[in-house]
């Protein structure tokens, strides 16, 4: 499964010649591009493997690189260098290196799922992303972004109650990544709801973001959800070769 793409191609590793003769053919210029050979000494192949044993990257191996999943991505429409395709061919092939040259860019997918509802062989590439930046995240490369961020606040409020609270998880959110509730954005947004939805409906949300309710008999399910969790986070440590560390 080849890519030859020359967007693929890092800049460094390609030669040149603006001024070439041979055997008295002018091949100056693009017909004289050659990629430097190189070796690869820095195999990981245990990647794939770590990659499918966290949650989304199951079904990575079933890729057959079609390029369906970044002709369809949102992200890669703006920025090309989000490539979901390119990163699953770094990962099968054990390009560790390689792979990490684009990980601050690799979270950045925001899961509206063209690429998976697009594929021709159920890879979920969107998954496949997501445990791509779990695995950047566990092993040390990348501190937590943003939107693990989010995914750990939203999963903390949803355990801990049983609902969602939109009010309290867009305030921890701004909070654990340095933003100000006082954006443009939201506050035109705030504004727009009080002015259209119904006081007794803000009160009540109004309540609910103070009191933090919870579902009723919610504790049962509370604890069966923490241990799976827990069970969970300690083997993805282990297929990674991690040491036990704190769970969530």
């Amino acid at each position: 499964m080849p890519i030859h793409e020359k967007s693929l191609i890092r800049p460094e590793n390609l030669i040149r010649n603006e001024q070439l003769i041979i055997d008295g053919v002018d091949v100056s210029g693009d017909w004289s591009t050659f990629i430097a050979p190189r070796v690869i000494t820095d195999y990981n192949e245990a990647l794939e493997p770590e990659i499918a044993a966290l949650p989304g990257g199951e079904h990575i191996h079933r890729c057959w690189q079609c390029g369906s999943c970044s002709n369809a991505c949102t992200v890669n429409a703006l920025n090309p260098d989000f490539n979901p395709r390119y990163w699953i061919y770094l990962i099968r092939l054990g390009l560790e290196s390689e792979l990490l040259r684009d990980k601050d860019i690799i979270w950045q997918c925001v899961s509206c799922n063209k690429c998976t509802h697009i594929c021709p062989r159920d890879v979920d590439p969107e998954g496949v992303m997501k445990a791509t930046a779990r695995w950047l995240e566990l092993k040390g490369h990348t501190p937590p972004s943003p939107a693990m961020e989010f995914d750990n606040i939203f999963s903390a409020q949803v355990i801990t109650t049983g609902r969602i609270e939109e009010g309290r998880l867009l305030r921890k959110f701004f909070a654990h990544t340095g933003q100000k509730l006082t954006q443009d954005w939201l506050l035109g947004l705030v504004r727009g709801l009080v002015m259209r939805m119904p006081v007794g409906l803000l009160l009540r949300l109004g309540w609910a973001g103070v009191r933090a309710p919870r579902t009723r008999k919610w504790a049962s399910t509370q604890r069966a959800i923490e241990e799976f969790i827990i069970e969970q986070e300690a083997a993805q440590r282990v297929a990674l070769g991690l040491p036990p560390g704190e769970t969530r």
